[in-house]
């Protein structure tokens, strides 16, 4: 009997938070992955799309390829491992991000430079620990804590993660600073079949102390696992992407 009392919590959770959180990031991720994605910016009193061609690698290697509008077309951001760069063609620059920008906005958006490229990886540089069970959207979650590792380079001090269980959607991320005050909400929404798997097709990320503020940003396309060289992700490429 004791020997099933010690096995009970496993069997409740059926694997450890780790786990359940490397599955969620896979998902999203694969080994490679290629898509077509726009940003929808929406203020008050005004909203603007940003269309995008976006290439993954594994965790270290990022490019995003700005496609519109007209004036931030050709606009090429690159992460190489711990570095990150930003081509502005229509100034000529190659302009060198330092890790201070994390947290800015990226394009004046409500997701930050981390959340773009994910200088800090959620599963690498966080602890992870299930804190309970809840439904979000019909589906039961897993309710994970993320804590920061010391010394990992991470932006956020805390983190809140909502996973389903059977298909490991991330349905809803609560992003915290490092005095514990909540900054942000991300939702996951629009389950679709894409690139061979089912996954959330939308994410929205709200700032949880500025009214009628948001940033969605839809997935139209992707394909995963197709093989891109580490030589494609160059300051070089950037200025001959297309």
């Amino acid at each position: 009997l004791l020997f099933l009392i010690i096995l009970l919590p496993l069997s409740i959770y059926g694997q450890d938070a780790t786990e359940i959180v490397n599955k969620a990031n896979n998902l999203v991720m694969g080994k490679t992955s290629q898509s077509t994605s726009t940003m929808t910016v929406v203020r008050p009193d005004w909203k603007r799309e940003v269309t995008m061609k976006m290439w993954s690698k594994g965790t270290d290697y990022y490019l995003i390829l700005i496609t519109a509008p007209a004036r931030e077309k050709g606009q090429v951001f690159l992460k190489r491992k711990t570095e990150m760069w930003n081509w502005v063609p229509a100034i000529g620059r190659m302009i060198k991000i330092p890790p201070s920008m994390m947290m800015q906005s990226w394009m004046g958006s409500d997701f930050t430079n981390d959340d773009l490229v994910k200088q800090s990886s959620i599963v690498e540089d966080y602890t992870h620990k299930i804190i309970g069970s809840e439904k979000i959207d019909n589906y039961n979650c897993y309710k994970i804590e993320l804590l920061p590792k010391p010394d990992a380079p991470v932006v956020w001090g805390k983190i809140l993660m909502w996973i389903s269980k059977k298909e490991f959607y991330e349905l809803k991320v609560e992003y915290y600073d490092e005095t514990g005050v909540l900054i942000n909400r991300m939702f996951g929404s629009e389950v679709k079949k894409m690139g061979g798997r089912t996954l959330p097709s939308k994410l929205t990320m709200i700032p949880v102390d500025k009214d009628g503020y948001k940033t969605v940003f839809t997935t139209e396309k992707i394909k995963f696992n197709k093989q891109i060289p580490d030589r494609f992700f160059s300051l070089q490429n950037m200025k001959k992407i297309r």
